[in-house]
């Protein structure tokens, strides 16, 4: 019997009460009771979500007030000693980190690998510790836990975890802190095992990366280390294949491995073949990157060997966290049905997840409707003149190599652009948010009322 599970799910709730509730914190409008309060839902509801669609384990440590990474830096009680918290940080240090303080500029933040999330960086120097917090992870699980879910919680690995950090000292390796971490990571899981968890996954996407050979080589003495806490660990990487890293990864002392088959596909069969007999795989097989529908008899097809080889060792999943796209096209009223029927947020791909799940174990005539449906909304689209224009088909279909090249130089194509467009010699733009200030703030809402005005009038 294949099983199911998720790598994560969106945080935010499904009509951003996280974002409103934080908003309303950091005014003194609630109090942290609230927040919590508020958060708690949260979880319960993206737990229930998971259980009610037939998952085999609820994700317990997904869900952060303000970043995963920022978690884990208080989990490892190693907050910057700048601000001089201490080990041990309470809720409004920890936005503190995030936002900053008089004293103090906030962390910084950089996108999470290819992505556009950021993540708050941690922060290392040759005399950093590490000592564990006996909080929010362990509270959540137990809060899973007493709810009747299955509690599978979620970890970034050591080797991520300093990987994706920065030195603050020039000269230092923070390699050299991994002896020093590994301990309370080993805390860490006795802790979950002591609460009666049996899975616990610990992310390694650096895994996808080209790693220096002394990085490489680490992860074999550091998942021995973790090996010794004898819980079942689920190795995942995501966001590319492993390349170089394949061998690696399965000769780690961990129980399973999840490998991403949307960005890594071609390496899978590879996979398979190195597999331990005694390994569970967890195949990602749902695009957890994307919002558009899966083609679920494409995924049945490709799997269906592999699921009569592997049986309960096969794990379905997406590919990655499906923190990166929306939670539901139930709070998306303005979608008309045509453009809704091609996508998926991440209440579809986890239902769409359990039919793949109920397919391979029970047959594909229990979720005929499922697929049907699937199918009638990939044809739609494949054949909508929404997404293909036969005047651009034929004019792509008329281009030439001599439309590679250039007619003019640089200089006179700057030339060009300076007498056409008038720009400053300095022109400024921004690859992200403005400042939200009153005034920007006004002006969003005039661009967006002028939009849906226009846009309606066009529509009649």
């Amino acid at each position: 019997m294949a099983l199911a599970h998720v790598l994560g799910v969106p945080r935010i709730g499904p009509n951003r009460e996280l974002k409103f509730a934080q908003e309303a914190f950091w005014r003194g409008e609630i109090d942290e009771a609230a927040l919590k309060a508020v958060a708690s839902g949260i979880r319960q509801a993206n737990w229930q979500r998971q259980h009610a669609a037939g998952l085999d384990f609820a994700t317990v440590g997904d869900f952060a007030f303000y970043d995963s990474m920022l978690n884990h830096v208080a989990l490892r009680g190693c907050a910057p000693p700048r601000f001089g918290f201490g080990e041990h940080i309470n809720l409004p240090q920890y936005f503190q980190l995030a936002r900053g303080n008089a004293d103090c500029h906030a962390m910084e933040m950089t996108k999470w690998f290819d992505t556009n999330y950021h993540y708050l960086v941690p922060e290392f120097k040759p005399d950093t510790q590490f000592s564990l917090d006996k909080n929010w992870l362990f509270d959540e699980v137990g809060e899973a836990q007493t709810a009747g879910f299955n509690a599978k919680p979620v970890l970034i690995g050591p080797l991520s975890f300093l990987w994706l950090g920065k030195e603050k000292i020039a000269g230092f390796n923070r390699l050299d802190l991994l002896d020093r971490l590994l301990p309370v990571y080993a805390q860490i899981l006795l802790r979950l095992k002591a609460q009666g968890v049996e899975w616990v996954q610990i992310d390694e996407p650096i895994l996808a990366l080209d790693l220096p050979v002394e990085w490489r080589t680490a992860f074999e003495r550091a998942y021995h280390a973790l090996n010794s806490a004898g819980m079942k660990l689920l190795l995942a990487s995501y966001f590319g294949p492993l390349r170089e890293n394949l061998l690696v990864a399965l000769k780690l002392p961990v129980a399973g491995i999840h490998v991403d088959c949307v960005r890594g596909g071609d390496e899978l069969s590879q996979a398979i073949d190195w597999l331990p007999a005694t390994k569970v795989l967890s195949v990602g097989v749902i695009d957890g990157r994307n919002i558009w529908k899966t083609d679920l008899a494409a995924v049945l097809d490709r799997f269906d060997g592999l699921h009569q080889r592997l049986a309960d060792r096969l794990w379905l999943a997406p590919s990655c966290s499906l923190l990166h796209v929306p939670v539901s096209l139930a709070n998306e009223p303005r979608l008309d049905t045509e453009l809704k029927s091609w996508l998926a947020c991440a209440d579809e791909k986890i239902a769409a997840l359990a039919t793949l799940k109920t397919a391979f174990n029970t047959g594909r005539l229990a979720v005929a409707a499922e697929l049907a449906d699937n199918a009638q909304a990939l044809a739609s689209r494949r054949a909508s003149t929404r997404v293909h224009d036969a005047a651009v088909g034929a004019r792509l279909a008329a281009l030439s190599s001599a439309h590679d090249v250039r007619n003019n130089g640089f200089a006179v194509r700057q030339t060009a652009q300076r007498a056409r467009f008038n720009l400053p010699g300095f022109p400024t733009t921004t690859i992200g948010s403005f400042p939200q200030t009153t005034e920007i703030r006004s002006a969003a809402a005039s661009s967006r009322r002028s939009f849906t005005a226009t846009w309606r009038a066009r529509s009649r």
